[in-house]
């Protein structure tokens, strides 16, 4: 399942999509909240540009807000019906819950549309 070459394992490990040897990101923990979209520029294994065009990454707001609203929807499903909390408990648990989340999300939602443009290819070298 996180086989290398496969397309959710470079999302979920924030590798090079091409590659899969290194990490895109300078720091690799997302807790680091300065450096949490502070990307390398080229891949030194493969040499992929990570930003493939101007602006690449203003397309990963669409992944960005799909992934929200999913973890919003996770959030008032578990408040609501699993634990039985009252309709504005549940709306500050989504709140919360997207506050926690905000740093991964914003990787995952750049890991998932990279990946949407580059797929991997074994016979990349240096």
């Amino acid at each position: 399942m996180l086989k290398k070459g496969s397309k959710l394992n470079s999302i979920l490990t924030g590798t090079c999509p091409k590659c899969q040897n290194e990490s895109m990101y300078s720091d690799k923990n997302p807790l680091h909240l300065t450096k949490v979209l502070k990307m390398n520029e080229n891949c030194s294994h493969c040499g992929l540009k990570y930003q493939l065009e101007p602006s690449f990454f203003y397309g990963a707001m669409y992944v960005s807000y799909g992934l929200n609203v999913a973890v919003g929807i996770a959030a008032f499903i578990i408040s609501f019906v699993f634990f039985g909390a009252t309709i504005g408990y549940a709306f500050i648990s989504i709140i919360v819950a997207l506050i926690v989340l905000l740093p991964f999300v914003l990787r995952l939602s750049r890991n998932i549309y990279i990946n949407m443009f580059v797929s991997y290819d074994p016979k990349t070298k240096k």
